[in-house]
């Protein structure tokens, strides 16, 4: 169980952000904080502190505006900390190469595999044979509907018709080195974790798996080790002191450490 900080970067600067506010028309969010920092300051800060794992998303469209701001963001961040961040946004099989050179440990995917509301598996092996399945981060962020957990693509924007279980997890688990999971519904609330999800995922408990959504204290975190077991790791976003929140960076990587062997 591992803190797994975070830079989410949107219209060039890092942004804490409501996860289901984002739209792509007029580039808009709902923002709970924006920070005066640019991408490599915190690049830098989790390497001072020797945290790995950490994910860097790019929060524009391709065909935005603004993404090439956002992309210079998180490649001046990866050239900071080379080989200690992982970043994702807009990877696909033709570009993923270009960011591992740029000193991504991983690339983190989700749209690219994703067809008429499926995995599309040709892609899926398209991509690892172009990166390697230990490069490759499998991001199966997701939103409740009907009693269960569909992920979501296009920046969290449309519903799949893949459910997250522990079915497609192991289909799944033989593609990536890890998976991202975002709870989007109370991704950027700070008002409790999604329980279900949690306990769904710390069963499982074959591969890495970072979940981020909805953590907003201590108490929090307490319940995210009780139903996830103490198998994952873990993303804290506005509720962080680093990005304005009230849960202060140096006790967050404490708690983490407890849980290490």
């Amino acid at each position: 169980m591992e803190f797994r900080p975070c830079i989410d970067i949107h219209n060039g600067k890092v942004k804490q952000i409501v996860g289901g506010t984002l739209k792509d028309q007029n580039d808009q969010a709902a923002e709970n904080f924006v920070s005066e920092q640019d991408a490599p300051f915190y690049a830098q800060l989790y390497k001072t502190h020797g945290i790995s794992g950490g994910h860097i998303i790019l929060l524009n469209a391709r065909d935005s505006s603004y993404y090439e701001a956002t992309k210079l963001q998180a490649l001046a961040a990866l050239q900071v900390y080379p080989g200690g961040l992982q970043v994702g946004g807009g990877i696909t099989a033709e570009n993923a190469h270009e960011f591992l050179m740029a000193g991504a440990s991983h690339v983190i995917v989700t749209s690219y595999v994703f067809r008429d509301g499926k995995v599309d598996y040709g892609r899926l092996e398209k991509l690892v044979q172009a990166v390697g399945k230990e490069h490759l981060v499998l991001d199966l962020s997701c939103r409740k509907k009907d009693g269960a957990y569909y992920i979501v693509t296009d920046r969290w924007q449309k519903f799949t018709d893949e459910c997250v279980t522990e079915e497609l997890l192991d289909r799944l688990q033989g593609y990536a080195d890890e998976f991202l999971i975002h709870a989007v519904d109370v991704e950027g609330k700070a008002s409790g974790i999604e329980c279900g999800l949690v306990e769904l995922l710390g069963n499982w408990n074959k591969i890495p798996v970072t979940y981020a959504g909805g953590i907003g204290s201590f108490e929090n975190l307490k319940e995210l080790s009780e139903y996830g077991k103490h198998h994952l790791n873990y993303t804290i976003g506005s509720a962080l002191d680093l990005f304005g929140g009230s849960m202060k960076f140096e006790d967050v990587l404490a708690f983490g450490k407890k849980f290490e062997i």
